[in-house]
């Protein structure tokens, strides 16, 4: 059963010194939900605690044997670790991976809203919820990524990503573009957060026609979009099928762009890059 562990982070205590010294660290842990059913929270680059440290976010789902289907929501919550890890619903969602849940975080520069992505009849939306009054609007595009403001989001087809790297994408909408190696007219957004107006800064085809050395003759996608600290930039991962057979196979590259989706510029083109972070709006760790 899969459950959210809180580790407090303690000073080690050294028994030698010197380049060889071994360390007696005492790192202090407890499991901050229960069964039966399982939880979880999603990817490593989300806010998951508030500003206060008190509470944090989770998803919760019945079953962990079987991969989800569109029908499958889950249950979207937070734990007051000040009072005995208790869960708070804030709702559910129908936009949802293994790997990422539903993109759920605290909104950046609130202190009690959440966004987190759904799906309402054949299209993926984003909400932003207010968990002290319980207000919620909704927003036309899901998110992948938010600035550190709060201001604006990129996507991409979540959908794509269902059907080139299962696990991470959606369940539940049909991709208009499935049959197109690399479309033209999809690819990732930007959305303005306050209003919901979006539009289309990069497209599958512009980045496919990019040379590289590796043969890249099958599907083409984007994943782990993720901005820079001061929201100037991001980062997106290219990646393709090397041909229309390699169905478990594929190449990757690390781009970055302005926030506008310009000055694009290839940082990793050697097939491989994965988890990253930013450390500062200049320099990555990967």
């Amino acid at each position: 059963m899969l459950t959210l562990m809180l580790i407090h982070f303690a000073l080690a205590q050294t028994s030698a010194t010197g380049p060889n010294a071994s360390m007696d660290v005492h790192v202090p842990i407890r499991a901050i939900t229960r069964g039966p059913k399982g939880h979880w929270f999603g990817y490593y680059d989300k806010l998951q605690f508030d500003q206060t440290g008190r509470y944090a976010l989770g998803a919760e789902v019945a079953f962990q044997d079987r991969a989800p289907t569109a029908d499958n929501a889950i249950r979207l919550g937070m734990i007051d670790l000040q009072y005995g890890d208790k869960w708070i619903d804030i709702g559910d969602s129908r936009a949802w991976s293994r790997q990422q849940g539903c993109m759920l975080q605290w909104l950046p520069g609130s202190g009690t809203k959440v966004i987190y992505n759904d799906r309402e009849g054949d299209h993926y939306v984003s909400r932003i919820k207010d968990v002290v009054t319980d207000e919620s609007r909704t927003l036309p595009k899901p998110i992948y990524a938010v600035t550190s403001d709060g201001a604006r989001a990129v996507r991409t087809n979540f959908a794509r990503i269902d059907s080139t790297r299962p696990g991470y994408g959606y369940k539940g909408v049909i991709d208009p573009g499935a049959d197109d190696l690399h479309p033209t007219n999809d690819g990732i957004y930007v959305m303005d957060l306050d209003t919901g107006d979006w539009k289309l800064i990069i497209t599958y085809d512009q980045i496919a026609r990019i040379p590289q050395d590796t043969k890249t003759e099958g599907k083409h996608w984007f994943n782990h979009l993720l901005f820079n600290p001061s929201g100037t930039r991001f980062i997106f991962l290219h990646r393709a099928h090397p041909s229309l057979e390699s169905k478990t196979a594929w190449v990757t590259r690390m781009f970055t762009a302005s926030a506008d989706g310009t000055d694009l510029f290839c940082v990793a083109d050697h097939t491989m890059v994965s988890h990253f972070i930013w450390k500062d709006d200049k320099h990555i760790v990967a």
